[in-house]
């Protein structure tokens, strides 16, 4: 009986750290201190659950243009807040602000503002300004 129960124990300690490592950590992912914002071309949005995430061509600090992986909410929150898979297409000249990641070389963003210029539509704070 004791036997059980301590292979009980030992089984569900196993299946719960999974669980919780699963889950990542924003700051652990991003430096959730600094703020930088990137103006560029939309390459693709896919917007899907556990987070949607929008993919953009433009400059790093050094003027070199990069693929930056910009990591958003969920499909389901956006959808409440008036965003759906249609909202952004390839092409479109976007303006995002967010912190950066934690390693430079991984051209990586959590979003906290998306701006389109061309017709103004906006999802989150307004960017101070354009590093780039």
């Amino acid at each position: 009986m004791m036997r059980r129960l301590l292979l009980g124990v030992f089984a569900a300690t196993l299946l719960s750290s999974g669980v919780a490592y699963a889950h990542h950590s924003f700051q652990a992912t991003y430096d959730t201190e600094k703020t930088i914002t990137i103006k560029g071309t939309l390459v693709s949005f896919d917007f899907r659950n556990p987070h949607s995430f929008v993919h953009v061509m433009a400059p790093d600090s050094d003027g070199q243009m990069q693929r930056w992986g910009i990591e958003w909410a969920t499909a389901s929150v956006l959808s409440r807040q008036g965003v759906t898979r249609t909202t952004f297409k390839p092409g479109d000249v976007v303006v995002i602000t967010g912190s950066p990641g934690r390693d430079p070389g991984d051209h990586r963003i959590r979003m906290l503002s998306i701006h389109r210029p061309s017709d103004g539509f906006g999802w989150g704070d307004k960017p101070d300004e354009v590093v780039n």
